[in-house]
């Protein structure tokens, strides 16, 4: 089990309506926010902290192709979440990937949602049933 992660941005005014709808819509709560930032999830299992750091050296989006995080997966409940998730990603700054294999794009048994922001952070939003 992770304690948390914490993703650091160029704006954050801009990415955090992208992350509150997403992880609202599975369920975490706001922890707590500052002017530059905010975390959401659970002392308990874990959260995850979107924050402006003005210790970020340059402005350039995040690239998940090269070295260091790549995507971060979250567990869905269900595949009605992950459906739910889907139809509201684009209308919330997020982009559906690898569409043409979408939901099975992890493996015919594997139900999720790969999903990119403006920032270049990629999510996998991942059924735990059926």
């Amino acid at each position: 089990m992770f304690h948390h992660v914490e993703l650091w941005v160029a704006d954050f005014a801009a990415a955090a309506p992208r992350w509150e709808w997403l992880v609202s819509e599975l369920g975490w709560p706001r922890l707590s926010s500052w002017p530059k930032g905010a975390s959401w999830g659970s002392s308990d299992t874990g959260y995850l902290v979107v924050e402006q750091s003005s210790d970020v050296r340059g402005e350039l989006p995040h690239d998940r192709l090269r070295p260091g995080l790549n995507h971060i997966a979250f567990s869905a409940p269900d595949r009605a979440v992950v459906d739910r998730i889907v139809q509201g990603a684009a209308h919330h700054g997020w982009t559906l990937m690898f569409g043409d294999r979408h939901p099975y794009a992890g493996g015919p048994e594997h139900y999720a949602a790969y999903l990119e922001d403006a920032d270049g952070f990629e999510v996998e939003v991942v059924a735990r049933s059926t």
